[in-house]
């Protein structure tokens, strides 16, 4: 029974996301067969979604679409985690500076999480949806929230990470090096180590609201962003210096 809820809330949301992937009206053989789930289920699931008023069906047309109890549901979510202040169109402007993908992501555990994606226009650049997590010890922005972190609980982490299983464990001394590095220059760039020829640079904001720390990173094509480094990393320091004294 507690796997058959578990389910059903897994399929919900998987739903729910497909729309916001198609950002149209979809009927139900279009979302059985994306999804891939069985008719008797899947059916019976939209019609829940219909009765509970997150779904609109159109009879004529046969058709779902969400309603607007979906955009108020998480309509307060952008004011909770950026607050009311410069965070977003700082980053709007930092994307329009440099014409690369920026990403803002927060520690979710044990993974760095992305919460808010500008994407840039280049087709074969860094895609990622938000929600998208990588390993906290692991990849750019990850090492970005740990160097924020006391050593002791770096270590904690680290130990947790390891018995987790979620990749090649690591020692202490290893994580260390990695985490004082991004210390000592202010910044992080990962290389081709979640997706080869991919890269991000990324560097601490400051706390955000309800003391949440914060790391912001400009993505894309290894070769692009080596061949920008120096300009990104201003960048992204002048941004971090306006967000400190605004």
């Amino acid at each position: 029974m507690a796997e058959d809820a578990v389910k059903s809330a897994k399929r919900a949301l998987e739903i729910l996301e497909l729309f916001s992937r198609h950002r149209r009206p979809l009927a139900l053989k279009e979302v059985l067969e994306e999804l891939g789930y069985p008719t008797s289920s899947g059916s019976a699931l939209m019609k829940s979604l219909v009765a509970l008023g997150y779904l609109d069906y159109d009879r004529e047309r046969r058709t779902y679409f969400p309603t607007m109890r979906i955009a108020a549901l998480g309509a307060w979510v952008p004011t909770a985690l950026f607050g009311d202040g410069p965070l977003l169109p700082a980053l709007e402007d930092l994307h329009r500076r440099l014409d690369e993908t920026v990403v803002l992501a927060v520690q979710s555990d044990l993974h760095a999480q992305y919460v808010h994606l500008i994407h840039s226009a280049d087709a074969l650049q860094f895609r990622a949806p938000p929600g998208t997590r990588r390993p906290l010890a692991r990849s750019g922005l990850g090492l970005v929230l740990l160097s924020g972190k006391t050593d002791a609980e770096i270590e904690r982490l680290r130990r947790r990470i390891n018995a987790s299983g979620d990749g090649a464990t690591q020692t202490r001394e290893e994580l260390m090096a990695r985490v004082n590095e991004v210390r000592a220059r202010g910044y992080a760039f990962s290389r081709n180590s979640i997706s080869p020829g991919l890269g991000i640079i990324g560097a601490a904001l400051p706390k955000g609201p309800f003391g949440r720390m914060f790391a912001v990173g400009v993505a894309g094509r290894v070769e692009r962003l080596e061949a920008k480094k120096d300009i990104i990393v201003e960048e992204l320091q002048a941004m971090i210096l306006r967000l400190e004294h605004a």
